[in-house]
């Protein structure tokens, strides 16, 4: 039976879960294929921790962390609300196909539900066809505000 709940940071197996499923995330192809620095891993829980906008949901089969989903609350401007950015998704290669990325990101919306988020915004690659079927199968859709314009574009600048 796989276990789905909130991460306690201050908690050693959570904060291991959390390094050990975000590094086999970066290693995967669809995470960069490029392992994390291990001084910046082990940080991870604590640096976490202190932003009291961060939440983490994992998934358990026993012992072993097997899934993990990283949100970020923001704001909307528009909505005058909170907003959570689901910021990495992570179901190890074995577990996957099991439908529990639909489980963590129900525990996802019900956080965002009671810290009062008026949506879930997230960013796929867009060859991450699995993935985006996962998302649009949970509601997830293009973000747009008027169709004239298009949807949205993910940038970044590196600093």
């Amino acid at each position: 039976m796989i276990e789905i709940r909130l991460a306690n940071y201050a908690d050693d197996v959570d904060g291991a879960a959390v390094i050990s499923l975000l590094d086999a995330y970066a290693r995967d192809p669809a995470g960069g294929g490029t392992a994390i620095p291990l001084k910046l891993l082990t940080r991870l829980p604590g640096e976490l921790a202190k932003r009291p906008q961060a939440f983490t949901v994992l998934a358990f089969d026993g012992d072993m962390a097997v899934g993990l989903v990283n949100c970020i609350e923001g704001f909307s401007t528009f909505a005058c609300k909170p907003l959570v950015n689901v910021h990495d998704v992570v179901v190890l290669p074995g577990y996957r196909g099991l439908r529990i990325t639909q489980r963590m990101l129900e525990c996802v919306e019900q956080e965002a539900r009671a810290r009062g988020a008026c949506k879930l915004t997230l960013e796929v690659l867009s060859g991450n066809s699995s993935a985006i079927r996962a998302y649009e199968r949970e509601g997830f859709g293009p973000f747009a505000l008027d169709p004239a314009f298009g949807t949205a574009v993910f940038m970044q600048k590196k600093l």
